[in-house]
């Protein structure tokens, strides 16, 4: 079983015809609101996956709190540990370019009583992978982290956003997941001054003895696995917006692991369903299922160590 532990957000998405530049306004002919925020994106993609999926998280007693939880339970995600509370839910400003390219703002809200207790000792077990991203208070990520890895479970951290992570959760992660402003900001945190992608998945992987997968948008990924080095590339699509491709990676590869796959078997469907994020418009309307990955997994070569 997955349980993500993270933000739910309703995404307010601007399509313009280029990102604002400081100062400037910019005209939008709509804006759509569809649910959001990484971890119930990832709980999403991962339960289309084929995942048994329990989101944790908050929202508030309003419309966009209604919104989000019925977007779970229609995607199959199990909504019981979803607290709402008097703060409203938390809500992002998402401007959409003709190229699919994104600039995003968000308000926490609700996500910000997230608690950790709120994930039970009797779910944290050697048959659960719990994943986690950054839009939650990071010090009740921590906090689960130590408990899941005394229990036993799989852990997954998608540090994203970029934000500094203790070195002693870190060291007890089993899959750091990040793209290149992360990996290069726990990088520099860290005192490493590996340039490239690929040195700097290996010198993470390294220095915390975890796995490490970079992300590198049209340029594919790289991953320090417990096998050695990797490399995939991107799926040939036409971009329409790439906001939930990060999340679409982060949660297939998490139902990959969950349900049997290797390392490297998961780096390869989590590629296919990020390029097949960015095809259609929206967080969650562009999560792919399972069915929908393994039509187009002959599209994209499987990974290959370097």
């Amino acid at each position: 079983m997955i349980v993500v532990f993270g933000s739910l957000i309703a995404d307010l998405v601007f399509p313009v015809v280029a990102l604002p530049r400081p100062g400037e306004t910019v005209a939008s002919p709509n804006v759509m609101v569809i649910p959001g925020g990484k971890g119930a994106n990832q709980a999403v993609a991962a339960a289309r996956s084929g995942a048994d999926v329990e989101m944790t998280g908050t929202v508030g007693k309003d419309a966009f709190g209604e919104m989000l939880i019925s977007g779970l339970t229609d995607a199959g995600v199990g909504t019981n540990r979803v607290a709402r509370v008097a703060s409203p839910t938390g809500c992002a400003a998402v401007c959409v370019d003709r190229e699919g390219e994104n600039q995003i703002a968000i308000a926490a809200g609700a996500n910000l009583e997230t608690r950790s207790d709120q994930v039970g000792n009797d779910v944290l077990t050697s048959q659960t992978t719990l994943v986690l991203q950054m839009e939650v208070r990071l010090d009740e990520n921590w906090k689960l982290v130590k408990r899941a890895r005394a229990a036993g479970a799989r852990v997954l951290l998608n540090a994203a956003p970029a934000a500094a992570v203790p070195a002693k959760s870190l060291k007890v992660v089993d899959y750091l997941l990040v793209n290149e402003i992360e990996s290069a900001m726990l990088a520099g945190l860290a005192g490493l001054e590996t340039n490239d992608s690929l040195g700097v998945a290996r010198d993470l992987a390294d220095r915390y003895s975890t796995a490490c997968i970079v992300t590198l948008g049209a340029q594919g990924a790289v991953a320090c696995l417990a096998d050695g080095m990797w490399r995939i590339g991107a799926m040939p699509v036409g971009a329409v917006d790439a906001t939930a491709a990060g999340d679409a990676f982060v949660g297939v590869f998490a139902a990959s692991l969950d349900g049997g796959g290797d390392a490297a078997h998961a780096l390869h469907r989590a590629s296919v369903a990020g390029g097949l994020a960015c095809m259609t418009a929206g967080a969650q309307p562009s999560l792919p299922t399972a069915a929908d990955i393994d039509q187009r997994l002959a599209d994209l070569a499987p990974p290959e160590k370097v």
